[in-house]
């Protein structure tokens, strides 16, 4: 019986470190083909693929102010486009478990001021989709609530309003305190000018040059002009997904598909709260693009291997062809999901 102990022990710890040197010969292999991605093409920015506990890959190339030569750090911040809906669409669903509001709930109830007789039938709900049909304040609808999808600024925009009036607190405050609340020190609302280390963002003109685009802060914050740096895009699907920013039956509704949009990367991609995916990738890969004046992102997430994914970059290229723009995000995106995929059936057989 002892020795019978002995062997079961001893066949324990040879598969724990088989599996470990699996691991470490996947990371590693990992690590080589995102390299050979960006090899010879125009990227400047930052990549970090990370567990929770494991840094997978981590580098910063290029410079963060191309005039100067300044090099690129791996801390510094960048402008994370439209990333900033799943924070807005977050702090929507923390007053929403408060009960503060409801997700069905007319806008109307709290944007006073608007005078349109649709307020009435718009919902909060409709904002965080996409599918309101609002393109200015002062007209009609494009088309009824709810009967289609268009991508909207202007919606999340008028959710940090809607959590204005609700909190009776700024939108740069309730997202401050939010971000300081769960550690994330170099994640800023632009107008809270602590932030010390955002490069410099720039993009392609038609004859090929790299310039300084000066309006990168021009969007509505709440739908694309947060501030942030890769090591915190990280901490934040950590804290999302493991349930602490809100409930996880909360996080379900952020999860779900409400709309289908045809879109200029994916073709088509499905949408949530502030998150998107492919049709049934919910627990493969989601997550969203990021597009500001000179900065170009993506922050995702792989559930099936607590796996994250960021990349911020600087210099925005091929701006007639988003395909190109976002090659390598694109590229490196579908690197980690085949990897997935591959794991996942394994551990099957």
């Amino acid at each position: 019986m002892k020795y019978c102990l002995i062997i079961i022990a001893f066949l324990f710890l040879v598969s724990c470190q088989t599996n470990g040197q699996k691991k470490q010969d996947e990371d590693f292999d990992l690590s080589l083909k995102i390299d050979s991605i960006i090899s010879g093409q125009k990227f400047n920015g930052v990549i970090l693929v990370a567990t929770d506990s494991t840094v997978i890959y981590s580098k910063a190339i290029g410079f963060s102010d191309l005039e100067n030569e300044t090099k690129l750090g791996v801390n510094d911040q960048f402008v994370i486009g439209s990333i900033s809906k799943q924070i807005t669409a977050v702090l929507v669903l923390r007053e929403y478990e408060k009960e503060n509001l409801e997700l069905y709930d007319s806008i109307g109830k709290y944007l006073t001021q608007i005078n349109q007789s649709w307020t009435k039938e718009v919902t909060i709900h409709h904002l965080l989709t996409h599918t309101h049909g609002i393109v200015d304040l002062n007209k009609p609808l494009e088309f009824e609530q709810g009967s289609q999808f268009h991508y909207s600024q202007l919606g999340y925009e008028l959710l940090a309003q809607i959590l204005e009036k609700v909190t009776e607190k700024s939108f740069e405050q309730l997202s401050s305190e939010l971000f300081e609340n769960y550690g994330l020190k170099n994640t800023f609302h632009p107008n809270n000018k602590k932030y010390k280390h955002l490069v410099k963002g720039y993009e392609e003109t038609e004859n090929g040059v790299l310039a300084f685009a000066a309006n990168s802060l021009d969007n509505y914050v709440p739908a694309g002009s947060f501030i942030s740096n890769a090591t915190d895009l990280k901490k934040w699907n950590e804290n999302l997904y493991s349930g602490k920013l809100v409930k996880k039956e909360t996080l379900k509704l952020m999860t779900t598909k409400y709309a289908t949009r045809i879109h200029p990367i994916f073709e088509t991609v499905d949408y949530g709260y502030g998150l998107l995916f492919k049709d049934g990738e919910q627990n493969v890969q989601i997550g969203a693009l990021g597009y500001a004046p000179g900065f170009v992102s993506a922050c995702y997430y792989y559930p099936q291997e607590n796996l994250n994914l960021v990349i911020l970059e600087n210099t925005a290229n091929n701006l007639d062809d988003f395909k190109q723009t976002f090659k390598i995000h694109t590229e490196i995106m579908e690197l980690i999901k085949k990897r997935t995929h591959n794991n996942v059936s394994y551990e099957k057989h």
